[in-house]
């Protein structure tokens, strides 16, 4: 699936977590023990995770999740952690949706118990469509579904989405809003600007990425839609499945106002990443699942909103991850896990598929 060997995720030393957070959490919960905590091999290289279970005679939740803080000395995936408003974000879903959101527990923004911010919510129960190797791959227990299973799975996904967007206030979301001028379209993609020459500064650009930024201005939409509170990282691999029923909706850290299809794009493209890496490797993967045209069909049926300038939006749900794929490659190549090639937009590991739409042709 890749060219080089799985990055790492994380430069704290699992022993020293382990004994402080047992440590912090008798601040919180007197007479309460940390025990067997253990660093998921799925910890993903951004916000850091870790799973314990609570030693108590009346604990408020038996098995947790703590999300920390990326080290800021690790070259960190993105320029900032904000905790807080990870935090605030799963509340209000809490409060103001039926979403199953994990519930939380404890917000710590002092770094000095572990070194960096973080809060600890509850572990849900459940499976994860992997990313390594993808669910796309066989072998896999999505693959392994049958179609009326992957089918049913794929409607309760997208309801994710609409009751979201439809249930949370977005007045009540104003805390996500991001700086700059313009709507909230323009105010996203400007920070999407912000974070790409963040991860070139120093370092080579990409061609690529700035002719993609160019095709967005040609292919701007005429009337984006009012913003509603957007998940951010809105993808199956980001949801907790009992059976193919969603228990757990997760990471909110990309989280802010925009318009309904900005979460529309990334859902499809995300799955589209990995079936076209899937098909690259000579497997068929899952070519039916999460289809765009069925993704917005269902949509428009739970919402009465019918999606608008799907072109554009799949297109920078796929600039937007080629970013994070640029700087992943770079922080390999910083830690000595990869060269790097004298063209940087080979680091991008979708580069096929994101030239496809900037030239038009990937929906053909």
């Amino acid at each position: 699936m890749a060219t080089a060997p799985r990055p790492r995720t994380s430069t704290r030393d699992p022993e020293e977590l382990a004994r402080r957070v047992t440590a912090w959490l008798g601040t919180r919960l007197p007479g309460a023990k940390a025990v067997g905590i253990t660093v998921p091999a799925s910890n993903g290289m951004s916000s850091e995770t870790l799973l314990f279970d609570i030693e108590h005679p009346e604990p408020p939740v038996r098995s947790c999740v703590l999300r920390l803080a990326a080290d800021p000395a690790a070259y960190t995936v993105f320029p900032e952690y904000d905790m807080a408003r990870q935090y605030r974000t799963l509340r209000l879903v809490a409060d103001r949706s039926d979403l199953p959101v994990p519930r939380v527990l404890w917000l710590e923004e002092d770094p000095e118990p572990l070194g960096a911010p973080f809060f600890v919510m509850e572990k849900a129960a459940g499976r994860v469509p992997p990313d390594v190797m993808p669910y796309t791959y066989e072998g896999s227990w999505l693959h392994a579904a049958s179609d009326a299973e992957r089918e049913h799975l794929e409607a309760a996904t997208v309801a994710l989405l609409a009751r979201l967007h439809d249930q949370v206030p977005p007045r009540e979301a104003g805390f996500l809003a991001l700086p700059g001028e313009g709507d909230a379209l323009r105010r996203h993609v400007t920070a999407q600007r912000a974070y790409y020459h963040w991860v070139v500064d120093g370092l080579a650009p990409s061609p690529l990425i700035e002719a993609a930024f160019d095709r967005l201005e040609e292919l701007w939409p005429n009337e984006p839609g009012p913003p509603v509170l957007n998940w951010g990282d809105a993808r199956i691999g980001n949801v907790v499945y009992d059976g193919f029923d969603p228990v757990a909706v997760l990471d909110w850290e990309m989280a802010a106002p925009a318009p309904r299809e900005v979460d529309l794009g990334w859902t499809v493209y995300l799955h589209r990443f990995f079936q076209d890496l899937t098909v690259a490797s000579g497997q068929r993967g899952l070519p039916d699942l999460l289809r765009r045209d069925r993704v917005e069909a269902r949509y428009a049926r739970l919402t009465g909103h019918t999606p608008q300038d799907m072109d554009f939006y799949t297109l920078y749900a796929a600039l937007r991850h080629a970013i994070v794929m640029l700087r992943i490659a770079y922080r390999q190549a910083h830690f000595g896990e990869v060269a790097l090639p004298a063209d940087p937009d080979a680091l991008i590991l979708h580069h096929d598929s994101l030239r496809a739409m900037v030239q038009g042709t990937y929906w053909d």
